[in-house]
This record gives C-alpha cells, sequence and structure tokens, in this order.
C-alpha cells in the first residue's frame, strides 16, 4: 500500500446523503470511471465489482490498484489511512498520487511485484511517515497484504491491498522496554509498585491496575484508577497499600498464591471483594503471578468493558509481570538488608535530644552511597554535670559495619570523657588516645576519625569548642535589624584522632538568637566543585533561613549545596531561644478517627496558647494530612508534638515506621491523599523529614505574624 499512512477510525464518519453513505463510498459512486481504465461501472467484470463491494463494506483499510496504471479504487478505513490525500486520490495511478513515495523501498516494487508476477505479498511491521490534516508528523506501524485479482476470465488486471495497524503493539513493545529501563533505578517495593502502577495503566490503556505482595502471614495491595489525579508531591508519598487476608479470594492474590495466571473477558470478577464501586465496574480482569523465588506477588489488569485477552496481550502481561517479579525480588533483598543497616546505625544515635527551656536542639542523619550499609557519622548532645549542654558531631571513614561499630565505641568514650571533664579539648585529647589505641589493636592505621565537641554555656551566652580535622561550626545570628548572617567559627582544626591529635579551644559568643550548627563533610562536599564553594553555598543558605529554627536549619543545611553525594550526612543544630517555648504533645493511636480526635485537640491547645486564628487554621490542616498519611502509610500509632516559640509554630508527626494493620470503618475515611504534601508546602513555610531510629518523623513550621 503506497503512501503515507494515518491512524484511521473504526467507524467511518457519514457525510451527507444517504444515511450510512461513507465520504469513500460517495466518491466512488461519484467518480467518472469511464475515464479511467476500469471503464464505466456498469461494464465492470463481475470478479471485479464483487471485489469492490467487499471494499466499499470494509471496516479494514483495503485499496485496489488496477490496471497498468494501478489506478486506485479504495474504501473509507483507508481514505483514513492517507490522510490528505484523498479524496484527490481516488480514481488516479498510484504512481502519480504517491510520487514522492513510489519508488521508496518497500512500497511501489512491491506493488508491481504481485500484478507482474502474480504473487501475493506481506509486510509486515512496516513504518512509513503520517502527514495528518494538522501537517503534524508521526510514525504509525502496519501490517500489509498485497494479493493479484484476477477476473472471471484469469488474469491478472490488478492488486489488493490489506493493512492492518499495528502501531498498539509496536508501541506497547518500546513502553515495555522503557518499563525495564524504569524498574532498573527501582530500590523499595514503593518504587516498584509506583513504578509497575503508572506503566501498566498507560500502556495496557486499563481502566483499573493492582498490584499485590505478600507480608508475612497477610497480603497488601495498591492500586491506580483511570482518571485519579496525583501531583507531584503526591507521587514522592508511598504508594497507597491496602492490607488484605490471607484467605481472600481477589484474583490478583489467588494467582500469586497458585502461580496460575487469570483471565476473564466478562463478567464481574471483583464482585466478592469490591471495595467501592471502581472494583464493581470491573468487567474484564487479567492477574498474573510474578515470577520470583524469594517474594510472592501478582499484577492484575482490569477494564469496565468486555476485553477479549489476545495471545499477543497475554504475552506482553506475562513478560511484563516477569520484569516486575525481578525488580520486586530486588526491593525485597534490598529492603532487608536497608532495615538492618539502618536499624544498627540509628541504634547507636540517640533516640531523644535533650529538652531545655532555653536552648531548643535538632539533628538530622541521611545515609550516603546506597543507603543499604552502616555509616559512621554521629552525632550526640547531652547534659553535663554542671548543667551546659555538650554537643559533638563526628565522622568515622568507612561505610560497613566496622564503621558503625568505632563509631559507638568512639560516641560513648566521648559522653564518658565529658561527664568526667568537660572541657573540649581534654576530651579530644583522651580521644585521641583511644582511637590510636584501637588502631594498634586491630593492626590498622587507616582508622581515620575527625571530630568537633563543644560545651553550651546559657547562663554566660558563649560556647567553647574544640576541632580534631572536622569543618569548622557554622553560627547563625540574627542583628537588630533583623537580617540574619552566617559566619564560620575561626577554630584551629588540628589533627583526626589517632594521629597525635593536641586540639586547641576557641570560646564565642552565643547570645539569644544565635543557632549553632555542626555537620560532616557530606553536607559540603561534592565531586568536582570545591570545599569553598560548597561552605560559602552553606553559608549562604543558613542566612537566608526563614528562622533560625534548629529543625528548619537541619533540612536547609542537608539541601544547601547542589549535586549529590555518597557520604553519610549528619546536621546538629542548637538554638539559643530568646524565650522559653511552650510545647505540647498527643499520642495517636492508629484509628480511622485519629485524625479528627488530633484536630479537634490541636485547636483547643493552640487556642489556649493564644495564637492568631489564620495560623491555627493553617497548622491543623496541614496537621490533618500529616496524621493520615502516618496512618495509612505506617499503619502504626504516631506521637503529635507541637512547640511555640514567639516567632514560629512547629509540629510534628512521629511514626514507628512498621506496617501495621490498620483498623479501617472505610477507607474512604482516611483518603485526604488528593492535596498531599503540596498543602503543607502552600501553608507552611518550611517542613521536612526525619528518619528517626524506629520509623519517621515529618514536620513543618509556620512563622507567626509580628506586632
Amino acid at each position: 500500500m503506497p503512501g503515507t499512512v494515518g491512524r484511521f477510525p473504526t467507524s467511518p464518519t457519514p457525510v451527507p446523503g444517504p444515511a450510512g453513505v461513507s465520504p469513500a463510498v460517495a466518491a466512488v459512486r461519484a467518480h467518472p470511471w469511464a475515464d479511467t481504465p476500469l471503464g464505466p461501472q456498469q461494464g465492470w467484470d463481475v470478479t471485479v465489482r464483487v471485489l469492490v463491494d467487499v471494499i466499499l463494506s470494509s471496516p479494514v483499510p483495503m485499496a485496489l490498484h488496477y490496471g497498468d496504471d494501478f489506478v486506485l479504487l479504495y474504501n473509507q478505513a483507508y481514505a483514513e489511512v492517507i490522510g490528505d490525500r484523498h479524496p484527490g486520490a481516488m480514481g488516479r495511478p498510484a504512481p502519480e498520487v504517491y510520487a514522492d513515495l513510489w519508488h521508496a523501498p518497500g512500497v511501489g516494487e512491491v506493488i508491481e511485484r504481485a500484478y507482474r508476477h502474480g504473487e501475493s505479498f506481506l509486510q509486515k511491521e512496516s513504518v512509513l511517515p503520517v502527514h495528518q490534516h494538522t501537517a503534524a508528523t508521526e510514525h504509525a506501524v502496519f501490517t500489509r497484504g498485497h494479493s493479484p485479482v484476477r477476473d472471471s476470465t484469469g488474469l491478472i488486471v490488478g492488486v489488493l491491498t490489506v493493512a492492518a495497524q499495528t502501531s498498539q503493539l509496536t508501541q506497547q513493545l518500546q513502553s515495555l522496554s522503557d518499563f525495564a529501563a524504569a524498574l532498573s533505578g527501582t530500590l523499595t517495593l514503593d518504587d516498584v509498585a509506583r513504578v509497575t502502577l503508572r506503566y501498566a495503566l498507560h500502556s495496557f490503556d486499563a481502566d483499573q491496575v493492582s498490584f499485590a505482595v505478600d507480608d508475612g502471614p497477610a497480603w497488601r495491595m495498591v492500586r491506580r484508577i483511570r482518571g485519579e489525579l496525583l501531583d507531584e508531591a503526591d507521587e514522592r508519598l508511598p504508594p497507597l497499600w491496602r492490607p488484605v487476608p490471607a484467605d481472600t479470594t481477589a484474583p490478583v492474590v489467588v494467582g500469586a498464591r497458585s502461580g496460575v495466571p487469570f483471565f476473564a473477558g466478562d463478567g464481574q470478577p471483583l464482585r466478592d471483594i469490591a471495595v467501592d464501586r471502581h472494583d464493581q465496574k470491573i468487567r474484564s480482569l487479567a492477574a498474573l503471578p510474578l515470577r520470583s523465588s524469594v517474594i510472592r506477588g501478582g499484577l492484575a489488569v482490569g477494564y469496565q468493558a468486555p476485553h477479549g485477552w489476545s495471545a499477543a496481550e497475554r504475552a506482553l502481561l506475562a513478560a511484563s509481570a516477569e520484569l516486575v517479579g525481578q525488580a520486586a525480588e530486588r526491593a525485597r533483598r534490598f529492603e532487608t538488608q536497608h532495615g538492618t543497616a539502618q536499624l544498627l546505625q540509628r541504634s547507636m544515635l540517640p533516640e531523644q535530644l535533650p529538652a531545655l527551656p532555653r536552648l531548643r536542639i535538632a539533628a538530622r542523619y541521611d545515609a550516603g552511597v546506597d543507603g543499604n550499609a552502616a555509616g559512621g557519622d554521629f552525632y550526640d548532645a547531652f547534659l553535663l554535670p554542671s548543667g551546659d549542654l555538650g554537643v559533638v558531631l563526628g565522622d568515622v571513614a568507612g561505610h560497613d559495619v566496622q564503621a558503625a561499630a568505632r563509631m559507638g565505641q568512639v560516641r560513648a568514650a566521648l559522653r564518658a570523657l565529658a561527664l568526667a571533664d568537660p572541657r573540649p579539648d581534654a576530651v579530644l585529647a583522651g580521644l585521641d588516645r583511644l582511637v590510636a589505641s584501637l588502631g594498634t589493636e586491630t593492626g590498622t592505621q587507616e582508622l581515620f576519625v575527625t571530630v568537633a565537641f563543644g560545651v553550651v554555656d546559657a547562663d554566660r551566652g558563649e560556647i567553647t569548642l574544640a576541632s580534631a580535622g572536622h569543618p569548622p561550626p557554622l553560627i547563625r545570628r540574627c542583628g537588630p535589624d533583623g537580617v540574619a548572617t552566617a559566619t564560620f567559627v575561626e577554630l584551629p582544626t588540628g589533627a583526626p584522632l589517632g594521629l597525635g591529635c593536641r586540639p586547641r579551644t576557641a570560646t564565642v559568643p552565643f547570645a539569644p538568637g544565635d543557632t549553632l550548627l555542626l555537620y560532616s563533610d557530606g553536607v559540603v562536599e561534592r565531586r568536582r566543585q570545591s570545599l569553598t564553594a560548597g561552605l560559602a553555598g552553606l553559608a549562604a543558605a543558613v542566612a537566608g533561613a526563614a528562622s533560625g529554627d534548629p529543625r528548619a536549619l537541619c533540612a536547609v543545611a542537608t539541601g544547601a549545596v547542589a549535586g549529590t553525594t555518597e557520604d553519610d550526612v549528619a546536621v546538629l543544630a542548637v538554638e539559643h531561644a530568646l524565650k522559653p517555648s511552650r510545647s505540647a504533645g498527643m499520642e495517636m493511636p492508629a484509628e480511622p478517627t485519629a485524625p479528627s480526635r488530633v484536630r479537634h485537640w490541636m485547636t483547643a491547645q493552640l487556642g489556649e496558647w493564644q495564637v492568631p486564628e489564620a495560623v491555627i487554621g493553617a497548622a491543623v490542616l496541614c496537621t490533618s494530612e500529616l496524621t493520615t498519611n502516618a496512618l495509612l502509610h505506617a499503619g502504626t500509632a504516631a506521637r503529635v508534638e507541637i512547640d511555640l516559640s514567639p516567632e514560629r509554630l512547629l509540629v510534628s508527626v512521629a511514626d514507628s515506621g512498621t506496617r501495621g494493620t490498620v483498623t479501617r470503618a472505610q477507607t474512604d475515611t482516611l483518603s485526604s491523599r488528593g492535596r498531599g504534601l503540596g498543602l503543607i508546602e502552600q501553608l507552611s513555610d518550611a517542613w521536612g523529614t526525619d528518619p528517626t531510629v524506629r520509623g519517621s518523623t515529618v514536620w513543618f513550621e509556620i512563622l507567626l505574624p509580628q506586632a
């Protein structure tokens, strides 16, 4: 079939005239065939007349190339294929109509071969440019058959071309390749689920897609519905998993348990397990098990109309399920190893930082490399016998269990030394001897440890600091005019511990409103970027922060320098508050009514503190989102804490991070997900997430209007 190729509709569009007459049929009836080799219609050979009737009544693109000139006669579906060449192509020689393409490989030559030699020819997956009426250009893929046409005497009088568009299958195969590439970048089951749902819904043009995996004695399932709107903030959240009983009759779980695919062309395959109207509307469903020896799971694709599952579609689904199985297997192994490493890492860090009336403290730790190994960064803050506050941040080289174990030894020894003699230079000198001893004991000279240690005296308004090869501490100060500055403490760096360190101290003012920032080198070091540039970027970001709140500054510091780092990132911030803050907390049970109870409690508490109504409304709405997400995604009880200072309101929601079973009255009761974190971004001045020893904390900050 020569010419440019375009998409065609399943049913031709009628033209004015008798009902059911397509534009192509009208063109055939009106064309002066007597002026062509075909001659007047009443004189056509009976075989040719029957063939023309078949062509015009067929919904498949068909064209007759008649005689030595290959005069064209075609149906409405073919007219849609050739685009703006219709109606001028009707009754004209094909070499003239397709003058720009006739001599291209696979166009005119195949028509001429079928006509001259009487040979049928099949062209599989042919790609030709398509010029639509809009002048847009795309590529459609067709399988085309060319057969010689004989009249009633057996003489070859033309060539019949039949085309079947296979663009969808080709696009699905290309999509499968893109799907495999996307899955290769996933780390967790949440990542696998997110990529799988997005791909399957788009590639198979489905109404609903489900993904299920075993979760110990029970199962958990996540789905996506056609038309479901998710913004970028929602995409960053974990998928909305739903717990499923072990004895469920859901086809996707039954197929995963048995290893046998399930196909339903028409019916109500989800009737017995439907949770809402979306499940009830599904009439056709395919459920395929994941092929994995490590994890059991399944993928289901459904339509709201009857659907015949072709062999090609079943093969594509099977290939997709196999890719998902491989990715899920990698993710399950990663999560197991990652959980062990992170638990070891975080168990060596303090679960609680001191809560003091005049000093506000926050810390943040992000694992480097791929997050699958324990690291050596650590931080700590503790009260000294004198009533002062000891703060430390250090880095033990390495990303393995041994580095984490050494970190634990150094941290414990530092606290013991500080409790005995809190002078920073004496503490680091004692640590230097310990690290040298550990190096001798293990027979290695590669034990590399840097530490910054300080003592905060809030009564005197000063900090005494010492460093052993660590990046310089940073202090944010707010001037009388309200303009904030950030300067590095001029502190002799000294050698790393274990190398004969002789630390010296520096004492600097630490007035109310100031914030101290200790950080690891992973915050400021980037490949192909100088350390000076990294330090300057950190200082600029801290100075430009909306407030000196320590939790907000930790979040600002971790993202201050552009680019990625393979190193661990640790930050500790201490703010000398202008006035003592007021705090309150509430334990939130894992129940559907919990977010409502938190809203009532928080409204009453903030009202008692005389917080402005506008701030209360925004804070309660954001907290409702956070508690709902904690309930849905962590599935456990959580703790809500509010902290009010003269400058800002800080709210945090901490969960234990395990996927327990949430008691549900109805799934929709908890579904305020549509607004997601985008709402928090709009209503708050700063927000972030902090991983903890046994879960994670999401927080936001709202600045208070100043009189």
